[in-house]
């Protein structure tokens, strides 16, 4: 991670009361959003709703808008309040900003921020990133104390401010990072093989289009090596073969879409490449153990 390149653009308090919502216009940068305290959900793009509890950490793609809603009671998602976030300007880049939508006690408290992030200046990690990451810490974790810290140095405004948040910036993205490498459930952001940037090419083709029909030679192909040296690399920097990490990613991808119970089966099943419903639970039960069916029941829970 020694050649892990990150800057950040601007950083923002995003404060949201009950029965409000807080939009944002997309941009050219992904964004990193933080949830320090609080309940709401966030839908970035026309991507699933993302349920956010305190600890939530979610990278969102480049060009795509996002909101911030929080309910109040029952209320219908036409009756919130909308605050709409004007873009800034590029001279901005040093400032911070605390943005608030509602006038009553906020139900969502996040630290919310642009940035770009390379690796030996010559991989963008998220350019192609077309669905938002999304990670749930414990309590004990210290990334919104490193975020607030961030907003500190750059509301102070001293000398070595650029170095500070920069480098507080890369510590939250490498224990993203870190949480990936560790996590044998977790593979949307497995890059263990950022050692290798010809196998990174392949795993950012696999990562930006999951429902591709990909192929051990078109990845080969998409790293520029030949199929056996790309079969032996990618073991290498995976300890699993390409197709076995294709199905975990779109079965991960897959998991988001039933937990946020809006798609049907067949219509998961062919988001993330499946041409029929057999084949996608089949794939289903390889990675969880369970149908896709059950482990939406379980996520939703009763009633």
């Amino acid at each position: 991670m020694t050649t892990l390149e990150v800057n950040i653009v601007r950083l923002t308090e995003c404060w949201v009361s009950p029965g409000w919502r807080l939009a944002f216009p997309a941009t050219d940068l992904p964004a990193i959003h933080y949830n320090l305290s609080g309940n709401g959900r966030m839908i970035v793009g026309n991507a699933p709703a993302i349920s956010l509890a305190p600890h939530t950490l979610v990278i969102a793609p480049a060009k795509q808008p996002f909101r911030i809603d929080v309910a109040l009671g029952d209320a219908s998602e036409a009756r919130l309040k909308v605050v709409e976030v004007r873009p800034r300007s590029s001279d901005a880049i040093d400032m911070v900003r605390k943005v608030v939508a509602g006038d009553s006690e906020p139900q969502t408290m996040m630290i919310c921020g642009y940035f770009r992030a390379s690796y030996g200046n010559s991989i963008d990690l998220f350019e192609m990133l077309t669905s938002p990451i999304i990670e749930r810490f414990d309590d004990g974790n210290d990334l919104g104390d490193k975020l607030k810290s961030a907003l500190a140095e750059v509301k102070a405004q001293q000398v070595g401010m650029e170095a500070m948040t920069t480098a507080l910036l890369k510590q939250v993205l490498v224990t993203l990072l870190r949480r990936s490498l560790t996590s044998s459930a977790l593979w949307l952001e497995r890059f263990s093989m950022l050692s290798d940037p010809q196998i990174a090419r392949a795993f950012v083709c696999m990562l930006a289009q999951p429902r591709a029909p990909h192929s051990v030679l078109s990845l080969a192909r998409a790293a520029g090596l030949s199929r056996s040296a790309f079969m032996a690399r990618f073991a290498a920097a995976f300890e699993s073969a390409p197709m076995a990490v294709l199905r975990q990613l779109r079965m991960r991808r897959a998991a988001d879409m039933l937990a946020a119970n809006i798609l049907s089966l067949e219509q998961i099943g062919h988001a993330v490449g499946y041409a029929n419903r057999s084949s996608f639970i089949r794939a289903f039960r390889q990675v969880y153990g369970q149908d896709p069916s059950d482990f939406r029941a379980k996520r939703i829970g009763p009633g």
